[in-house]
């Protein structure tokens, strides 16, 4: 019986096996089984595959990285300056708030600020002060001129985004702008060197109102620009959430600008193939967007210190989760490559 059962498994049989019978004396039956002999790994193709040290997660993203741009006072959306894929200078207004209140309030510590001059000038001037108070009063009004070129500066830019104003209204405006801040730069180095003489008596009672005055009026123009929301870096508008009309909040993000001039994949590289990761190395990129198609490029970029993962990190964190090093890679075309998308990046040899 055991024959037969040992025989009747042979002959339902399994591919690759050979099943032999010994007898024994005694009629003892032995089996032995010969298992198949390991495949041969296929060769790699001389061409078609390239050879790589180390594969990571990565995205895409400018080479400034995304800049998120929000409010710095709460106010209500009163003009949207840019559109998406707009490419703006850096300081260009993109967003205005509602600027009532802060044109009053600059309005109101300006007239301040003329009174009480005027009520300095009525007294004598402190003797030893008569060459700092000529370059406070000059650097007061190189400020004054740089509010008014800037503000009118975003007033031309809007007007050549809307309706394409002649060139030469837009290039006057950048003129006025650069000039009046040359002049503000040469009146500081001038109050500095005044300031920088010994034995300068202190302001006297009225010489400080003026000094006051004059702080409250810097705050006002301060308020009043941050109604103005103004791009950080010269890029492209990616993303634009504000709408006219609209409350908006200091936490909440209105605009997303980048630097599309250059396209980077940022990689996180497992903590156990950091040392395979140099500068200048050549990677390629590879998105499921795209299938079939490499992007070269090579790493600029290596963070200093390991860190959680957050790209696709999923789950409570466990004690055996390894960490990861942020890694900069450079692409040389970035041709359809969008920010946000996910890619692989592997490391050359």
């Amino acid at each position: 019986r055991k024959l037969a059962m040992i025989a009747g498994f042979g002959a339902v049989g399994l591919a690759g096996f050979s099943v032999s019978l010994i007898v024994t004396p005694g009629n003892a039956v032995q089996t032995k089984i010969a298992l198949p002999a390991p495949a041969a790994a296929a060769p790699t193709p001389a061409t078609g595959q390239v050879a790589w040290l180390a594969a990571a997660p990565g995205r895409i993203e400018p080479r400034s990285g995304l800049i998120r741009i929000g409010a710095a006072v709460p106010g209500r959306v009163t003009a949207i300056s840019a559109h998406i894929n707009d490419k703006v200078a850096e300081g260009e207004v993109l967003i205005r708030l509602d600027d009532k209140e802060a044109r009053a309030r600059l309005v109101a510590a300006e007239a301040e600020a003329a009174a009480r001059k005027r009520e300095r000038d009525a007294q004598p001037a402190t003797a030893g002060r008569e060459d700092v108070r000529k370059a406070e009063d000059a650097v007061f009004v190189a400020e004054r001129a740089v509010t008014n070129a800037r503000f009118g500066l975003d007033d031309a830019i809007m007007v050549d985004r809307k309706a394409q104003a002649p060139p030469r209204v837009l290039a006057d405006a950048r003129r006025r702008f650069a000039d009046a801040n040359d002049r503000l730069r040469q009146e500081h180095v001038a109050f500095a060197g005044a300031q920088a003489k010994g034995n300068v008596p202190a302001p006297n009672r009225l010489e400080a109102a003026v000094i006051a005055a004059r702080a409250d009026v810097t705050l006002a123009e301060i308020m009043l620009d941050r109604t103005r929301i103004r791009a950080p870096i010269a890029g492209t508008v990616l993303q634009l959430n504000a709408k006219g009309g609209e409350m908006v909040a200091p936490e909440l993000p209105l605009a997303v600008i980048g630097d599309m001039t250059v396209v980077r994949a940022r990689a996180e590289v497992d903590e156990n193939d950091v040392s395979k990761i140099k500068l200048g190395q050549s990677v390629f990129v590879r998105s499921n967007a795209y299938p079939g198609r490499d992007f070269e490029g090579k790493v600029v970029e290596l963070a200093p210190s390991l860190a959680l993962p957050r790209m696709g990190s999923r789950g409570a964190r466990r004690a055996t989760d390894v960490e990861v090093m942020e890694v900069v890679i450079e692409i040389d075309s970035s041709g359809p490559l969008l920010p946000g998308m996910r890619a692989d990046i592997f490391f050359r040899r």
